[in-house]
């Protein structure tokens, strides 16, 4: 299919325009001259378009000819019988009885043009037929048949009927012409005893060659007028289907020409690079905007114009209007005009920011595994030596005298290896996270016994928890549940540090929410305080182990909270600034699936 030239086409060109140009039956100072042979359907449209420059006349347009011409024959006629009589008081009778019907034609056919838009069926239109053909026979009649030149207005009859009507009567009309032509001289006063002579003979030839020409080639116009409204329609709802689908699709689009130039940017695209419909006006030059939007989209569009690369599955960066970046996918496509020396592209590319933090939890959750295995390994090799030492420092403790400074060594050893044992049994924790147990839980239940466990503790002593929203019931494992929930909200008591609030909300996860699309139900749980917020060296690493922001932590305890979620398939994420608190929010099937860890 070859492209038109858009380069120059207005800021309200669609991309359909520039894909399908050539299809257009409106033309364009830019049209193409043909189409690349092809199986396309819309291939057809040049055919079609050479149809409209035939400047043949519409049905309506015929039927008003066909009621003016009538109204001048009526006139004729009328006009020839008032002032020479015909041979008979029958004949004159006759004549207008074919007045008075060409006049009741004329009054249906107008009143049924006026009240509908629809032709008349194809039996009305050879009833019409029939009365012209009576009323020009009785004209010519009037005037010694065929020696009149007013026996040409048969052709003229014939060829708009022929162009009106189906095959059948179109041809019916051509021999009811001929016939009463034929009738009219046999019968007439002035015909010649032997015969009428190769004038008569000729004009009939012509009448019925011209008559069958026109029907012919009418029914095939006729076919070809239908195949360009059938195509006009199917092009328009193509072009309507492409405009909305590239109007909502969630990657952008942008085509640039050979020279620079901006040929088409849909509304995503505008959105993904940031910018106003000022910054990319069609057949303005682009390149240089694009360069500051994202040099990588700048440079994959220049390469595939100077040397026809194109880019599959490529990334690039995009920068934000506060400076910051963000990662696209990126692909190119390359295609040649006609006439032109450098090829256009067309770029799709699209936001995988989220993409690319589905991967950074990924490779964080294989992370965690691994240090989780090396965990529970280590844990086992040093606890039992650990006991051994323990249980000896407790008996040589108890064999010392009086002495204090043994006593004290004695001490400081039982009370480091009681931590040791302790920090041991979190590492074992943490490598033995794992859904095993699932049963269906009310969310709200398990968060209000939460909150009232550690407001009971010292460190809730001074702040207010407050627990919102409504029954919430999802398949989960309980311990590991009830865990992650006082985890966070004891970390959240411990940041205030005895002054603030906290708040957890409860509910079923809106359309859009989450990481796991509209199609899978999840519950959402939302811990927010009001502390003093997660310092911003902390904040990258938050979820790794031995990572804590608080004095004497082991920084174990957020780690066993993403596995804990990410063991039930679902996610976590946090907000928090330097000083404006910090929420933690976590998405959770409604339902759990046994083949999702298999």
């Amino acid at each position: 299919m070859k492209l038109p030239q858009y380069g120059a086409m207005g800021a309200e060109a669609t991309y359909f325009d520039h894909i399908t140009g050539a299809l257009t039956t409106t033309p364009t100072p830019h049209e193409p001259s043909g189409l690349h042979p092809g199986e396309s359907r819309l291939a057809a449209a040049p055919a079609a378009r050479a149809i409209d420059r035939l400047a043949v006349p519409g049905p309506r347009t015929l039927l008003g000819a066909i009621v003016v011409s009538r109204l001048i024959l009526i006139g004729l006629v009328g006009g020839r019988l008032v002032a020479v009589p015909g041979p008979s008081a029958a004949w004159n009778l006759a004549v207008v009885a074919v007045l008075v019907a060409s006049l009741a034609a004329i009054g249906w056919l107008a009143l049924r043009l006026r009240q509908r838009r629809d032709m008349p069926g194809g039996a009305a239109l050879f009833v019409q037929a029939t009365v012209d053909i009576v009323l020009v026979t009785a004209l010519v009649g009037f005037v010694s048949g065929a020696t009149t030149t007013l026996a040409a207005i048969y052709i003229g009859l014939v060829t708009v009927y022929a162009l009106l009507l189906p095959v059948g009567r179109g041809m019916l009309t051509v021999m009811m012409a001929t016939a009463c032509y034929l009738a009219i001289t046999l019968t007439s006063p002035d015909a010649d005893a032997a015969g009428p002579g190769r004038e008569f003979w000729t004009q009939l030839g012509v009448i019925a060659f011209v008559g069958v020409l026109i029907t012919v080639l009418g029914n095939r116009l006729g076919k070809a007028a239908a195949e360009q409204r059938e195509l006009t329609a199917a092009l328009r709802q193509v072009r309507l289907e492409a405009d909305e689908i590239l109007a909502t699709i969630r990657s952008g689009v942008i085509t640039v020409d050979g020279e620079g130039r901006l040929g088409y940017i849909n509304p995503r695209g505008r959105r993904i690079l940031g910018a106003q419909a000022s910054d990319f006006t069609a057949g303005t030059p682009v390149m240089e905007t694009l360069r500051v939007r994202s040099r990588e989209l700048h440079d994959a569009i220049s390469r595939g114009i100077r040397d026809h690369v194109r880019i599959s599955r490529g990334e690039a960066a995009v920068r934000r209007s506060d400076g910051t970046l963000f990662p696209v996918g990126l692909s190119t496509t390359t295609f040649l005009r006609p006439g032109s020396t450098h090829p256009s592209v067309t770029a799709i590319f699209t936001d995988i920011s989220d993409l690319k933090r589905l991967q950074e939890f990924r490779v964080r959750t294989e992370r965690l595994e691994a240090v989780a295995a090396l965990s529970a390994s280590l844990a086992h090799e040093i606890r039992n030596p650990l006991a051994a030492i323990r249980s000896a420092v407790e008996q040589l403790a108890q064999s010392v005298g009086d002495d204090s400074d043994e006593r004290v060594l004695a001490s400081l050893v039982m009370r480091e290896s009681e931590r040791l044992n302790r920090l041991l049994s979190e590492f074992l924790d943490f490598s033995r996270v794992r859904a095993t147990h699932f049963e269906s839980l009310d969310l709200l239940e398990v968060v209000t016994d939460a909150a009232r466990v550690i407001g009971a503790m010292p460190v809730g002593d001074g702040i207010g928890i407050r627990v919102e929203g409504e029954s919430t019931e999802f398949q989960a494992d309980a311990d590991l549940i009830h865990r992650t929930v006082s985890n966070l909200m004891l970390n959240a008591a411990q940041a205030l540090d005895g002054q603030g609030a906290i708040t957890v909300s409860v509910g079923e996860a809106g359309p859009g929410e989450g990481l796991s699309g509209p199609e899978v139900r999840q519950v959402k749980l939302v811990i927010q305080d009001d502390g003093p917020g997660i310092p911003e060296a902390v904040r990258d690493h938050l979820f790794e182990p031995f990572v804590t922001g608080r004095q004497g932590g082991t920084g174990l305890g957020l780690a066993i909270v993403q596995r804990a979620v990410a063991s039930h398939h679902g996610v976590i994420l946090v907000d928090s600034g330097a000083t404006t608190g910090t929420t933690f929010t976590i998405f959770f099937p409604v339902t759990w699936n046994r083949e999702d860890d298999t």
